[in-house]
């Protein structure tokens, strides 16, 4: 079955029915579901396509061109080619009238083991296959080489292009496409434990429940995401050893280089070097403070794959348990239970998708065109009469630079309604964002309502939801 990618998909089919030449390059991190979209896309259509391997130039050069073969030459075994531009000349011998597809998937694998690939396709490009009727797709998981060797300006295609699509994980709602049985609780902890991740949704069971799926998949030897993150980490890094102390430190909530470097014992050069990394890949984000983006020292860094999260906060202290098959029964007694603890930080994301979604076709009587979290320090005076400082945060903040207003929001994904105290503590933090921006709506995101105390309320500035709402 295969699920949403609509805009994708169009914008495919927009690339492949104007005739003539052209090229598109589509990247991702690894799972993420981009040969699968390609795949859908070709369907019915006449296409190479080609997945590289860590085999080496001239082996993939060999079984690039057997495909080739097999499209144009069908039965045809005993052509062999010494060069790729050998195999371009004969792509451009015997394509005639037709419109092809050629999909190089993986294409990093391919390329960094020959140096040319590139050049010499930038030359078919621009000269000998500038008549033909050819479709050129260019796939790839590493980002940094897609990003830096392909699409930049340094890139021998640079400028040849037609479109580019970087595919994320699905939202919320897509990812509930999966499990359309599920109740809207359910949907909201699936795609907090899979992070959205195409591959990740797949292997969920709709049929089966919720607490099935996460022990088949998690708790036991035999699970897909039971290694799962060792087999990506092994596939992207060498130094695995601090790429896991990092991830491990980023996962309990240490979010600051310097707290991270003094949590791992290592300096802040060699962990900003292995961050950086695995930004490159996916796997962790740099946060920035909405309204004061450009302070380096409002810089958090956190997980952006929250299977990731998931996987360090309950798996490396359940190892020894489920290698002895009782993995069932840990997830009943030490996660199950803290559920909503977990959901926390991916009900916020879900609310911040929301908000944006809702504020850019104007819901709140202004056109929203950015959205994140706030924090800072906000003075509190006690009941004494004491002043003193605290930390403070703002879990939804959407702002309209057209407008100058602000929307924002408070969480709680949790089975207890959301009091009179979290509405004050709100009302109060809204006043900490920049007076450029005017506090327009005050909007509470809640998984178990409301209390009594809120049928008081006539303000229409304050908008109250639940999660039901993010699924209507």
């Amino acid at each position: 079955m295969f699920v949403g990618r609509e805009r994708e998909l169009a914008s495919l089919k927009e690339f492949y029915d104007k005739d003539g030449l052209g090229m598109t390059i589509i990247y991702g991190r690894r799972r993420i579901g981009k040969s699968t979209l390609i795949t859908e896309f070709v369907k019915n259509k006449k296409t190479i396509f080609y997945t590289a391997t860590k085999v080496g130039k001239n082996r993939n050069l060999e079984l690039f061109s057997k495909q080739v073969v097999d499209l144009l030459m069908p039965g045809v075994n005993d052509i062999n080619f010494n060069t790729i531009e050998a195999v371009f000349d004969f792509i451009d011998r015997n394509v005639g009238e037709d419109k092809i597809i050629i999909v190089i998937d993986e294409l990093p694998y391919w390329a960094e083991k020959d140096e040319a690939l590139l050049s010499v396709l930038q030359k078919y490009i621009d000269t000998v296959w500038s008549d033909k009727n050819i479709k050129i797709i260019l796939c790839g998981s590493s980002l940094s080489f897609m990003e830096n060797k392909v699409l930049s300006e340094k890139s021998p295609l640079f400028g040849r292009r037609d479109s580019q699509i970087k595919l994320d994980a699905f939202d919320y709602l897509d990812a509930a496409k999966f499990v359309p049985k599920y109740s809207n609780e359910e949907k909201a902890i699936c795609y907090g434990v899979t992070g959205g991740v195409a591959k990740y949704l797949s292997m969920i069971d709709p049929e089966k429940s919720l607490d099935e799926n996460i022990v088949r998949l998690f708790f036991r030897t035999d699970g897909y995401l039971y290694d799962e993150t060792r087999n990506l980490l092994t596939q992207e890094f060498t130094d695995i050893a601090i790429v896991n102390n990092i991830i491990e430190q980023i996962a309990s909530g240490e979010n600051t280089l310097s707290t991270i470097a003094g949590k791992i014992g290592e300096k802040e050069p060699t962990v900003l070097y292995s961050i950086e990394k695995l930004i490159n890949v996916g796997l962790v984000e740099k946060k920035k403070c909405i309204t004061d983006e450009k302070n380096k020292k409002k810089t958090q860094y956190v997980l952006r794959d929250y299977m990731f999260k998931f996987w360090y906060e309950f798996i490396p202290k359940a190892t020894s348990v489920i290698e002895m098959g009782q993995g069932e029964i840990y997830y009943q007694k030490a996660v199950k239970p803290v559920l909503h603890s977990f959901m926390g930080a991916v009900f916020e994301e879900m609310c911040r998708y929301y908000t944006l979604k809702q504020g850019i076709q104007g819901e709140y009587g202004s056109f929203i065109t950015s959205v994140g979290t706030w924090w800072g320090v906000e003075n509190v005076t006690d009941k004494n009469g004491s002043t003193r400082s605290q930390s403070a945060d703002i879990d939804v903040v959407a702002l309209s630079d057209i407008d100058k207003k602000a929307v924002i929001g408070e969480c709680k994904f949790k089975n207890e309604k959301i009091d009179k105290g979290i509405y004050e503590t709100l009302i109060r933090r809204g006043r900490l964002i920049p007076a450029q921006y005017r506090v327009s709506k005050y909007i509470f995101f809640s998984l178990s309502g409301y209390t009594d105390w809120f049928e008081s309320i006539l303000d229409e500035n304050v908008v109250l939801l639940t999660l039901d709402s993010l699924y209507e």
